[in-house]
């Protein structure tokens, strides 16, 4: 079976994203290269920590914060649990989220899973797609999220409609160009129907 393994976030300046993934604690499974390559509005994608419980959103929020992330959404209580979305220096989106409203032990900036999430223009189409390439088929609701391959990594990739994950961190789902990441997986480099590129883990290179 295919996994995703890493991720490689685009950036201007790739020193201040690989310092804020280092004190996430993420360094081992995301990293930045050096890109140029024209990006406009939303770029498609979003990055998500989901933590045990509320202090550990603070926490990690509080860590992206000192390493110059900038707040798109404060942390609130929604009906679904509590988070904060910012974007990381690179203008990366990333989530940190937890189902639980209360806190529950030392709030540190801990998580228990990092989840890659692309927003698509057809589901069900990324959906075969990736089976195609020998990605496990993990959780599914038709048209509306999937989740693919293993999470050897670390990693759990899902897909979303592109407005969807737009909406889902409050970013309006116009954009162009290039996504500014790469996808790093233990199987063949290709390239999806939505544009995003993956290589085998470890030989990503620098664009």
């Amino acid at each position: 079976m295919t996994a995703l393994m890493s991720l490689t976030l685009g950036c201007e300046n790739p020193e201040p994203t690989r310092a804020l993934c280092q004190a996430l604690g993420v360094a081992d499974r995301v990293s930045a290269a050096h890109s140029d390559e024209p990006t406009t509005g939303f770029r498609g994608f979003s990055l998500s920590l989901v933590a045990p419980s509320r202090g550990h959103v603070d926490a990690l929020l509080q860590v992206a914060l000192d390493g110059g992330a900038s707040v798109l959404q404060p942390a609130s209580t929604s009906f679904w649990g509590y988070g904060a979305i910012v974007a990381s220096p690179d203008g990366a989106i990333w989530k940190f989220a937890s189902s639980s409203k209360k806190d529950t032990g030392e709030a540190v900036p801990e998580f228990d899973n990092l989840v890659v999430l692309l927003g698509v223009d057809d589901v069900k189409a990324s959906k075969r797609f990736y089976i195609s390439q020998g990605m496990h088929a993990g959780r599914s609701f038709g048209g509306k999220y999937a989740e693919l391959g293993g999470t050897d990594g670390g990693l759990t990739l899902a897909v979303y409609p592109r407005k969807t994950a737009a909406k889902e961190v409050g970013a309006d789902p116009a954009g162009s160009g290039s996504h500014r990441v790469v996808l790093g997986s233990d199987g063949p480099a290709f390239t999806d129907p939505d544009g995003f590129v993956w290589e085998p883990a470890g030989m990503t290179s620098e664009r």
